[in-house]
């Protein structure tokens, strides 16, 4: 007797309902696991400075593991994205905020709120592809509860919008690149 398939157990995060095309831009992209790049350095940078918060991130979200493209404030390059909180706001059409991670059922009890240098505020952006993807998000940080009113989520969504224009920018020259391949 053959003993019945066991099925794969649902992953511990959302998922959206785009992810393999989302995850294949993404791997398109050839930005997971690359060498700092100071256009986004300096967005992050800004980020942390305008909003006055000791951490901000350009996230990338892929299937395992949130991936820093960017970081401010974050010493590790990676966190599994079952701890993701941008794994939550690539779900989003606008801005994700969180004021207190420690009232919120889906952080509450993470490693990221739990532990040393807990997360207690969290405001992402999503960073869409050209093709509207959402790929990862432009978030910041703050070990403090915090509130965060409309013209901070501008703020915030137009940052996340040059990170947009960042990887459009990515985007282009990449298929630039295939087309003088398939000329020559």
């Amino acid at each position: 007797m053959n003993a019945p398939a066991m099925q794969p157990a649902p992953p511990s995060f959302p998922v959206p309902a785009d992810e393999a095309q989302r995850l294949q831009v993404l791997l398109d992209l050839n930005l997971l696991d690359t060498p700092p790049e100071a256009r986004f350095d300096r967005i992050t940078r800004l980020a942390a400075r305008l909003f006055g918060v000791p951490t901000a991130l350009v996230s990338l979200i892929d299937a395992e593991r949130q991936w820093f493209k960017s970081r401010v404030g974050m010493d590790v390059p990676e966190t599994p994205r079952s701890a993701s909180f941008c794994a939550h706001a690539i779900l989003q059409d606008d801005v994700m905020v969180v004021r207190d991670a420690r009232q919120d059922e889906r952080f509450a009890h993470t490693p990221l709120v739990q532990g040393d240098n807990p997360v207690r505020f969290y405001a992402g952006s999503p960073i869409a592809s050209g093709d509207g993807h959402r790929i990862g998000t432009l978030c910041i940080i703050d070990r403090v509860p915090r509130d965060f009113g409309p013209e901070e989520r501008d703020l915030l969504r137009d940052l996340a919008g040059i990170v947009g224009n960042e990887v459009a920018a990515i985007e282009l020259a990449l298929a630039a690149e295939r087309r003088r391949r398939s000329e020559h």
